[in-house]
């Protein structure tokens, strides 16, 4: 009988701890304050480049690591324009505006999607669908509890 410990695979069943935090220390999330999280490999609760960092990371690891990239590349095309009456009908009937705002929209096909606000104009607004961590780079520390 093997007592080697379990290692993270692309199908790991995780409770682990871990922070996201910009390189100059500021938390964007972080369960380590709270309660440990439970996922599972593969299902999109992690960005797959978080994941990747994963595999092959022995039960009870506890480290940080640094994401260039932050957890993927911004995409240009999803930089896009919108109608005011767009915006308007996924408003609140006196909702204001400002540069900035992370405004949530109704998609086709009954899903939801959020972009900031990059530019306000009249007739259309430009918005930006990325990811707000999209090529940021990040500090990503994670404590393995177990793995299954």
């Amino acid at each position: 009988m093997s007592n080697e410990q379990p290692v993270v695979t692309a199908s790991s069943y995780l409770t682990l701890n871990y922070r996201l935090a910009s390189l100059d220390g500021k938390d964007i999330v972080t369960t380590f304050s709270t309660t440990p999280a439970t996922l599972l490999m593969g299902q999109g609760q992690l960005a797959p480049v978080l994941e990747e960092l994963l595999i092959g990371l022995p039960e009870g690891t506890h480290k940080t690591f640094e994401v260039s990239g932050g957890i993927g590349p911004r995409n240009p095309e999803l930089i896009r324009e919108v109608s005011r009456a767009t915006l308007d009908q996924n408003s609140a009937p006196d909702a204001e505006y400002k540069i900035g705002d992370l405004v949530d929209f109704a998609a086709p096909g009954g899903g939801r999607f959020a972009g900031i606000l990059r530019e306000l104009g009249e007739e259309t607004c430009v918005f930006d669908f990325n990811h707000p961590l999209a090529g940021q780079p990040l500090k990503f520390e994670v404590q393995l509890i177990s793995v299954l």
